[in-house]
């Protein structure tokens, strides 16, 4: 989702709401009639503004420097009041209107195009942005941009609804928020009556597809016509839209539209989603990506989060997209693992703050914050709750706050109201302390006392500070019998005992084996991982000194594009200029030829890998090392808790490809990427063959065996997707 003006949102409601919803909510209105010139980066526009209530004094607001506004009607004049930084540089006006006066009219033109930079660190997903471009490539317009009047003072926290008429040129088209009142050639009109942040123009020549369902219309505008990806995405929007009007309540808007960006976006805007052309067309994105944004149309683009009290909007919305999809897949406990894998590898020591300081994603720990460990609250708190009063929760969340600003109380409100339960604990527990339990098996034992097994546990929370009040699970195994015995435990102190009687003897015992509760992991539960490395706060890079001149070129610049990529430090040395592996920190060693390659490549077996003479193998996965590159992460034969990162390719021509992609694998521990566009071919995890959250038991035949953990009780997906 983007969101501008984060710093004032938080207080726009206890300004403009009133008790009622959406009719009730006070904005300004804006009827703009815009003329585009792409070719001249131009835009002429006349916009009449209509304020919630007459003004009785002086109105200041911005517009973009170089627009010359001109005020007609009710105005007593318009005066410069000088130039201020912002995204975009800015000018400043004041006026003043006739008594009783809330509609004045302002006319101005000028060029806006600012090219585009880049953002953040590649790691982070970082971009290229632009604060507003008009140009032969396309048009890019937000509130950033200062294309309309940005008011200042009372009126900065006003919300807005608006009209908009564009005139384009020969074969352009225009979309923004809202319904699409008319289309003529090249004239587009858009309206939005429902409360906005900022009004959004985007202008290309696009190829427009469209499917009516019911009141919604699902639509598609691409720069490069294809009607067989179009028709995807157009069946994706009505089938996501049914499934979350199930689960949540009716679409807040008349469309959701595809829009293809002129470059790689993945923006998430009210009633549309605006995606860079090679993102559209990655086959996973529209069962990944592409319903995350859908539903930020309800958790964001409807439901208003109150920054100042935390941003709940990612995770609530991570948890009913990202988790769903996989969950809908079988995958849900994998997702979690990740999630804690996020947590494990790149909230270290002075990164952590709590969910309540979330706004933002602005790095990976921030992501693993406000993203990871706020999804794994609402999933503990439906596994608390049960899924049909969560999801009436969902319901009456969404119902009371559509179109008005909401924080983690108000939904905390909703989901006590839908339990008849006071959770207020939780929440304080989860939103107000920064970091995460930790769990230790510190005994389990197994007794026959004539009745049958009992099985005694004790755990600890070994993290620093207070207790964590927890609902555990375990798993476990039985002799003879293909299903586990699963129970859950409260615990509420540092250290408990817990007691099962089981039906047949424990062969297994797993804590926690769905991962159900948000933690700090263990390392040894957590395969070594890029992650794992890129997340370090220092890493050293080692050169080859024996490789190639080009190569070790083509070595070097990976690097720097590395030093983008996640560690705070990046150290680069040749591998003949030290004698063995840091013990601190990680390490990225490069090419086949590096002195240390031997002192690591012995650890593959172990991850069930190996160098086979000219391939590689990852489980049954055999690879060419010809015309491939390689990457894998393992933990440093130094130091179990800290990663190394193998990066070798034979050729210098593939390796700037892959630079830029390997951040984007990072939960993977190995990879392989074929020919100089480093085209996937292979990924993975290593299995994890010992967890400390395991306790295995002997059978009776007296000896202990390591075997696979019973079958575990079904679970269905919170809803189903229809198609």
């Amino acid at each position: 989702m983007k969101n501008y003006l984060i710093a004032i949102l938080s207080v726009i409601c206890s300004i403009f709401c009133a008790d009622t919803a959406f009719a009730g909510i006070k904005t300004i209105h804006h009827s703009l009639k815009a003329v585009l010139h792409p070719a001249e980066n131009r835009i002429e526009v006349e916009d009449t503004i209509t304020l919630p209530e007459p003004s009785a004094g002086e109105i200041f607001f911005d517009l973009h420097a170089g627009l010359s506004p001109v005020l007609t009607g009710a105005g007593l004049g318009l005066i410069p009041a000088g130039a201020k930084a912002g995204a975009a540089p800015l000018e400043s006006f004041k006026t003043k209107l006739l008594s009783g006066t809330k509609t004045f009219t302002l006319k101005y033109g000028g060029k806006i195009n600012h090219p585009l930079t880049s953002y953040g660190k590649e790691q982070a997903r970082g971009d290229m942005r632009t604060p507003g471009i008009i140009s032969d490539d396309g048009v890019y317009l937000s509130g950033n941009s200062a294309w309309y009047p940005q008011f200042e003072g009372a009126l900065s926290f006003a919300l807005i609804s608006f009209d908009l008429s564009v005139g384009l040129p020969e074969g352009w088209g225009a979309v923004s928020q809202g319904k699409r009142k008319h289309k003529d050639g090249a004239l587009a009109q858009w309206e939005s009556q429902e409360p906005q942040d900022e009004i959004l123009l985007i202008a290309n020549r696009f190829t427009e597809y469209i499917k009516q369902q019911g009141r919604v219309a699902a639509m598609a505008f691409l720069i490069t016509p294809d009607k067989a990806i179009a028709d995807k995405y157009l069946d994706a929007t009505i089938n996501y839209i049914r499934m979350y009007e199930s689960l949540i309540g009716t679409y807040p808007y008349a469309k959701f539209a595809l829009v293809e960006n002129f470059w790689e976006t993945g923006y998430g805007m009210p009633s549309f989603t605006l995606l860079g052309p090679k993102i559209i067309r990655f086959p996973f994105i529209i069962n990944s990506s592409y319903p995350h944004e859908i539903l930020h149309n309800w958790w964001g683009n409807s439901v208003f989060p109150e920054f100042s009290k935390g941003n709940w909007t990612e995770g609530i919305t991570a948890y009913l997209s990202d988790h769903l999809i996989k969950e809908q897949q079988g995958g849900g406990a994998e997702y979690r693992h990740t999630v804690l894998q996020k947590y494990a590898d790149y909230v270290l020591a002075g990164r952590d703050f709590p969910i309540s300081e979330f706004r933002s994603r602005h790095s990976s720990p921030s992501e693993a914050v406000g993203y990871g460990k706020s999804s794994m609250l609402f999933h503990m708190l439906r596994m608390d709750m049960g899924d049909k009063a969560f999801a009436a929760g969902l319901q009456d969340f969404y119902k009371t706050n559509k179109f008005r600003f909401a924080s983690f109380d108000d939904i905390r409100k909703s989901f006590e109201k839908a339990s008849a339960k006071d959770l207020g604990g939780f929440f304080r527990q989860w939103l107000t302390r920064t970091g995460a339990p930790e769990l230790k098996i510190e005994n389990a034992t197994v007794l026959n006392d004539g009745d049958g097994f009992l099985l005694k546990l004790g755990i600890s929370q070994i993290q620093a500070g207070d207790a964590y009040s927890l609902s555990v699970p375990v798993a476990v195994t039985l002799e003879g019998r293909p299903e586990a015995f699963q129970a859950k435990f409260e615990m509420n102190d540092k250290y408990a005992e817990f007691t099962i009687r089981l039906p047949a003897r424990p062969l297994r015992l797993d804590v926690d084996p769905e991962f159900d509760v948000f933690r700090r992991m263990n390392r040894d539960e957590i395969p070594a991982a890029f992650s794992q490395a890129l997340g370090a706060k220092k890493m050293l890079a080692l050169l080859p000194s024996k490789a190639e001149k080009i190569l070790l070129q083509a070595y070097r610049r990976f690097v720097e594009t590395l030093a983008n990529s996640g560690p705070d430090e990046v150290d680069l040395k040749l591998d003949n200029e030290i004698q063995s592996l840091p013990v601190e920190g990680s390490v990225a060693v490069f090419g086949w030829e590096n002195i240390f390659a031997e002192k690591i490549l012995p650890s593959l077996p172990e991850a069930g890998s190996a160098i086979e003479g000219g391939n590689v193998r990852f489980g049954k996965t055999v690879i060419s090392l010809k015309n491939h590159s390689i990457a894998f992460a393992l933990k440093n034969p130094e130091n179990k808790d800290t990663a190394v990162m193998f990066i070798a390719s034979e050729g210098a021509e593939a390796l700037p490809a892959l630079a830029r992609k390997l951040p984007h694998y990072h939960k993977y521990s190995y990879l392989a990427f074929e020919g100089k566009e480093a085209v996937n071919k292979a990924k993975g995890r290593w299995t994890i063959n010992e967890s400390p959250m395991t306790v295995f038991f002997k059978g009776s035949s007296g000896n202990a065996s390591k075997i696979g953990i019973g079958r575990l009780a079904g679970r269905k997906a919170l809803v189903a997707v229809e198609h």
